[in-house]
């Protein structure tokens, strides 16, 4: 059976897109082909999710629907420059979707100006299906490469589709934010160790927080505003507790957090 879903490097990233979208049988394994560098991860990949896996890129150019590029944009450049001849000799290349951060649209098209291109950013919590993927289609692209990435990556959680002009501050907020709310869990977990917790009664009651809390804006649709209102009493603990964030610059933190990451998303793209 021919190839229909092709992947350069079997990350992280990688690896949790493909495990979904073999759990949801989008693809047979023997459509899916990855090329990844390292032979132990190769074979890890081949064995865990019974897939065809390669050590050359070219040979993943000839997916019929779909190449998904995995990999760092640092080696972008170098791995297109593999790639260019074997999409560009096709009647009818894949669509090709990348997860880079800071690689732009015109740089993809560029680079395959045969194929259609997508640029999209999820984030680390695909790997248990709980992802926030955002989506910007190329100028060739179509609403049948749209429904295509949507599939993708609605595998891994959920989807929004955004003017290309908008990834660096979906990567700066999103891609990277699942970092920020990682610290937020262990300093919630550090703060209740000097209040005189056990640091594992600590870090379970910190992290149950913040997923209940998320998960109860998520299904109420309240403003996080308002949920805040409701668990803050007049003269209460709650109030001292945010008039200290307040005074510390919690948010400022945050605000300027996402705003670093952006620029750094479009540096990357340079």
């Amino acid at each position: 059976m021919a190839t229909k879903f092709g992947m350069i490097g079997g990350g992280v990233m990688g690896e949790a897109l493909l495990s979904r979208l073999m759990q949801k049988q989008l693809y047979a394994t023997e459509e899916v082909l990855v090329s990844e560098p390292q032979r132990e991860r190769r074979d890890f990949l081949a064995q865990q999710y019974g897939i065809q896996v390669t050590a050359e890129n070219r040979a993943v150019a000839a997916a019929k629907d779909v190449l998904l590029l995995a990999i760092k944009p640092q080696v972008f450049a170098a791995v297109a420059a593999d790639l260019e001849k074997e999409i560009s000799a096709q009647a009818s290349p894949p669509v090709v979707i990348s997860i880079m951060a800071g690689v732009s649209l015109s740089q993809l098209e560029a680079a395959f100006p045969q194929a259609p291109a997508i640029r999209a950013m999820p984030n680390t919590p695909a790997t248990v299906g709980a992802g926030m993927s955002a989506i910007a289609l190329g100028q060739h692209a179509t609403e049948r490469h749209l429904e295509q990435a949507k599939a993708i990556f609605q595998a891994v959680g959920e989807v929004v589709e955004v003017p290309e002009s908008l990834m660096d501050a979906v990567t700066g907020l999103s891609g990277s934010g699942p970092a920020y709310v990682a610290l937020m869990v262990e300093a919630l977990a550090d703060g209740g160790v000097a209040a005189g917790l056990p640091r594992a009664i600590a870090s379970s009651l910190a992290l149950q927080t913040v997923l209940g809390t998320a998960q109860m804006l998520h299904e109420s649709g309240m403003h996080p505003a308002q949920l805040k209102d409701r668990v803050t009493s007049p003269g209460g603990t709650t109030i001292a507790g945010i008039a200290q964030l307040e005074r510390a610059g919690f948010r400022s933190a945050l605000i300027e957090a996402v705003v670093a990451a952006s620029r750094r998303s479009q540096e990357l793209g340079r």
